[in-house]
């Protein structure tokens, strides 16, 4: 019997394809950090010493992976802003292919939305 993943194993699974693009991109990687509900998942640097706090959030289809919470972010733009940190923001979608309703089950295919990685605006509102 196969058996499906938990959402510790779906962040995980979020955390692969978003460390792989963060590794594409040339960004070093400084802390990573794949406990669900702490934030940030990944401390990075760029090539000009800049460091940024990614956040990933996985979600499963049909929710849109790129909507997040504005209120919390703007909590956390804040103390991204205190450490010199810019944020980026990275949604996954996970689905079966089989139907939306359901699991998404260990070794087996699954659909994926990646959008890419969206830089927030780091003006506190």
């Amino acid at each position: 019997m196969s058996k499906f993943l938990t959402k510790q194993e779906l962040h995980n699974l979020a955390m692969n394809h978003v460390g792989e693009d963060l590794e594409q991109r040339g960004f070093e990687f400084i802390a990573i950090n794949s406990t669900l509900k702490r934030h940030p998942q990944f401390v990075c640097i760029d090539k000009n010493n800049q460091y940024y706090f990614v956040i990933v959030k996985a979600v499963l289809l049909p929710d849109n992976p790129n909507n997040y919470d504005v209120i919390w972010m703007e909590t956390f733009k804040k103390h991204a802003h205190e450490k010199d940190a810019k944020v980026l923001y990275a949604g996954v979608g996970l689905g079966n292919p089989k139907g939306e309703a359901l699991p998404i089950y260990l070794n087996e295919e699954y659909l994926i939305e990646y959008n890419g990685i969206q830089v927030l605006d780091m003006n506190l509102n």
